[in-house]
């Protein structure tokens, strides 16, 4: 595994690599998890076109991500990382929505869960989902970023580079 701390507007982003495939993506103080402690700290093709993508999103001339992606997860985590994949830039749902649409409607907790352990932030949108009623609920990056990757998703804020 290899990793690299890559500046943004929202802090520091550690991005993991397995070499072929992104496998995380961990804010600075991320709440839930975080990276393997014995990576190298080293780039390479992915992480490099990783931070690429992620440039361009905070500049606003990116909504969606094209990298090979390898979260490691039980496979009901897997599900509702793939249905975040799915939210569109600028859209949000809820965490109701998302246990409705993976069949499995009374699992809102354990897709809350899931999405607090989502690896891979930003990319897979996990920021893109709320409390039933709206609000900003947790997020492992902290509800202020959260705020942040939707205000900029809207366009209500300056793109960020």
């Amino acid at each position: 595994m290899n990793l690299i701390k890559h500046a943004t507007p929202i802090g520091a982003l550690t991005l993991v690599s397995d070499g072929a495939s992104l496998a995380g993506l961990y804010f600075e103080n991320h709440k839930v998890g975080g990276p393997p402690n014995d990576a190298a700290e080293k780039s390479d093709r992915v992480i490099d076109a990783a931070r690429k993508q992620l440039d361009a999103y905070f500049a606003g001339r990116r909504q969606i991500f094209e990298l090979p992606l390898a979260p490691q997860g039980t496979p009901f985590q897997r599900s509702v990382w793939a249905r975040l994949a799915q939210i569109p830039f600028g859209a949000t749902t809820t965490y109701g929505a998302i246990a409705n649409e993976i069949g499995a409607p009374r699992a809102v907790r354990a897709v809350g869960a899931s999405v607090g352990r989502n690896p891979i932030s930003i990319i897979v949108p996990c920021h893109r989902v709320l409390g039933a009623s709206g609000a900003l609920t947790g997020f492992a990056g902290g509800v202020e970023r959260k705020r942040f990757l939707l205000a900029l998703e809207q366009g209500e804020i300056a793109r960020a580079l």
